[in-house]
């Protein structure tokens, strides 16, 4: 499906494949002296006692991308697995905040120097900074956070996260709730574990289309062209709001920022819309928005990744002396994915629809359903 942009937002359309191309790190950077802890860490995480709790030598850190440990989002969501992980089994832990790329590598050098066991590193755009540090010191473990692609050494194992398939559910959900016949995504940069939540979302609202015979647009994402609508950063939440603003003003009444801290500008701009007399909704992505924001009035659902749970568990397994380099996917069926509650929503939103979101989780599951997306990581 095509999207007819207005001259506001048309310098927002970037081909996706363009602008991933064009990501390149900038230089190196001092670091930053060691951050402090968010202020939420989210929902509390279960970890194995089987790691048991008399491990005081041993140090495990983290290292934020630039949307830093308080994004609502992933920073976050990994730096609360870590926390469980060090109430839980008696480790010592460090971290640092990226303000920028430039300090992707002197950071993670940093807490190299340290000497910590293990390196915890959040966000695809790592992947520069990790895989030489990694390879120079095989003595160390690291684990990276939403690194899609890419060739490491064994010391490396990627977490990653097939979001299409909580998407899918999301963009369902959202063409079930609209009320103008239009919902929208947009993302922060064109890279794949962005993109993996839009295409899910928009393949959700084709789905409905096609067994409901209705005809939802989506806003901010062409699934064909693969391009849309994008800030350019994952920081900024003045663009935020402002591309919020833009795709409320073409019709969207639901709108999924995939965009880390930006997404707090589309909260913004919902409230006020809404002050000003509109009816329009959010789905939160990464975390259960409505835990983590304090805008739980204006999230339909959220599109989670539970970051969290899977680092707790791999550090668990690094106590056990259990490393694997064989990468984690995270999926509907082992629960590193999934659709959250409607929380203040749950009244409007049919039992109809519950139970065929029920159902369609059960189609994906066992494979009877299967979502047509380049960036699955189970297709």
């Amino acid at each position: 499906m095509g999207i007819t942009a207005p001259s506001a937002r048309r310098s927002l359309l970037i081909p996706a494949a363009l602008l991933s191309s064009s990501l390149l790190l900038a230089g190196c950077g001092a670091p930053p002296e060691e951050s402090a802890a968010p202020t939420s860490t989210g929902a509390a995480i279960s970890v194995d006692p089987a790691a048991g709790s008399e491990n005081s030598d041993h140090k495990v850190c983290i290292v934020s991308d630039a949307g830093g440990f308080d994004d609502r989002s992933f920073n976050e969501s990994s730096y609360t697995g870590l926390m469980a992980a060090k109430e839980a089994y008696g480790i010592q832990t460090g971290q640092m905040e990226s303000q920028d790329t430039s300090q992707y590598t002197p950071n993670v050098n940093a807490q190299v120097q340290a000497g910590c066991n293990s390196v915890i590193v959040a966000g695809y755009l790592m992947d520069k900074a990790i895989k030489p540090i990694a390879a120079a010191h095989p003595e160390v473990n690291f684990y990276a956070v939403d690194i899609t692609e890419g060739t490491f050494t064994d010391n490396v194992k990627l977490l990653t996260y097939d979001t299409t398939q909580a998407a899918f559910l999301a963009g369902y959900a959202a063409a079930s709730a609209t009320e103008t016949g239009a919902v929208a995504t947009y993302g922060g940069m064109a890279i794949p574990t962005v993109m993996i939540f839009m295409d899910g979302f928009a393949a959700g609202v084709e789905h409905y289309n096609e067994v409901k015979g209705e005809n939802v647009k989506v806003l901010g994402w062409d699934r064909k062209a693969k391009t849309g609508s994008f800030t350019g950063d994952f920081e900024n939440q003045a663009n935020g709001k402002t591309n919020t603003t833009n795709l409320i003003n073409e019709g969207a009444d639901i709108v999924m920022p995939v965009a880390g801290t930006v997404g707090l500008g589309t909260l913004d701009a919902v409230k006020e819309a809404n002050a000003a007399g509109k009816d329009v909704k959010v789905v939160w992505v990464d975390t259960d928005g409505y835990e983590s924001t304090d805008a739980g009035d204006v999230i339909l659902t959220s599109v989670m990744k539970n970051m969290g749970q899977s680092v707790s568990d791999v550090i668990g397994q690094e106590l056990q002396d259990k490393f694997s380099p064989e990468p984690y996917v995270g999926t509907l069926e082992n629960g590193g994915v999934e659709l959250a509650p409607f929380h203040a929503f749950d009244d409007k939103v049919s039992q109809e629809t519950k139970d065929e979101l029920k159902k369609l989780e059960e189609q994906i599951i066992s494979g009877e359903l299967t979502i047509d997306s380049e960036y699955s990581l189970t297709r």
